[in-house]
C-alpha cells in the first residue's frame, strides 16, 4: 500500500474563524477527500522570531534562533504539499507568514550554500499553493505577496503550483458569501493531491 501523501496547511492569520481560514480549510478538507494526510499549523499561536541576519545559518543550514521554527522546519521537508493562506496587510502577507518565511533563510542557505542534495536536483520534489484575500481592489494587490511565496517555496524544493487570490473581502466570513470561492479551494486540494500522485 502507497504511503499517503502528506499535505501541510499553515494558516498566516491572526484571526481565527477569517476568510483565509475557511479557504484553506475547505482545501485541506479537499486533499483529505483525495486521501491525503493533513496537518495543521496556526502561525499566531507560535513563537516565531524574526531572522536576526546573523548568517549563523551559513555554514550549516540551520537556524541558531531556538523557538518554534525549530519544529517547523522538519514539518517543511516532510511534507509533500505546503499550502501558504495569508491575508494581505499593506500588499504584503502578514506579519506572522513574514516571519515564517524570512526564518527559511537557514533552508535557504542548505541548499545553495551547503549545498545539501537533499534539497538539490535530485531531492525530493514538492508541490506548493498560496492562498490570499484581501480587502481592497488595488491592481497590484498581490504582486508583492505572490513573489515572496515563490521564493519561500524555492527554498525547500517546492514546485509553484499556483495560487487562490480574492479580491475586494474584507469582514470576517465574508467569504461564505461566495460559495464558489470555497468549492474552488476545494478542488484546488484534491487536485494538488491528484496532481503529485500522477507524477509520482
Amino acid at each position: 500500500m502507497a504511503e499517503k501523501l502528506k499535505v501541510l496547511g499553515i494558516f498566516g492569520s491572526p484571526r481565527s474563524g477569517g476568510n483565509t481560514e475557511l479557504l484553506l480549510e475547505e482545501a485541506l478538507k479537499g486533499a483529505e477527500a483525495e486521501g491525503a494526510v493533513a496537518e495543521r499549523l496556526r502561525l499566531c499561536d507560535l513563537a516565531i522570531t524574526p531572522c536576526r541576519e546573523c548568517h549563523g545559518c551559513d555554514n550549516t543550514g540551520r537556524c541558531v534562533i531556538m523557538d518554534d521554527m525549530q519544529k517547523i522546519y522538519p514539518m517543511l521537508l516532510e511534507a509533500d504539499i505546503i499550502i501558504l493562506a495569508s491575508p494581505i496587510f499593506f500588499y504584503g502577507i502578514s506579519g506572522w507568514a513574514k516571519g515564517l518565511v524570512d526564518r527559511c533563510q537557514a533552508l535557504w542557505a542548505r541548499k545553495y550554500l551547503v549545498k545539501d542534495p537533499s534539497l538539490g536536483k535530485t531531492g525530493k520534489r514538492r508541490k506548493g499553493f498560496f492562498i490570499s484575500v484581501g480587502a481592497t481592489k488595488g491592481q497590484k494587490l498581490f504582486e508583492g505577496s505572490t513573489l515572496t511565496v515563490k521564493y519561500f517555496f524555492d527554498a525547500f524544493n517546492a514546485e509553484d503550483a499556483g495560487d487562490l487570490l480574492f479580491k475586494g473581502i474584507e469582514g470576517k466570513g465574508d467569504i461564505l458569501k461566495h460559495p464558489e470561492a470555497l468549492q474552488q479551494a476545494f478542488e484546488t486540494g484534491r487536485k494538488l493531491v491528484r496532481d503529485l500522485r500522477g507524477g509520482e
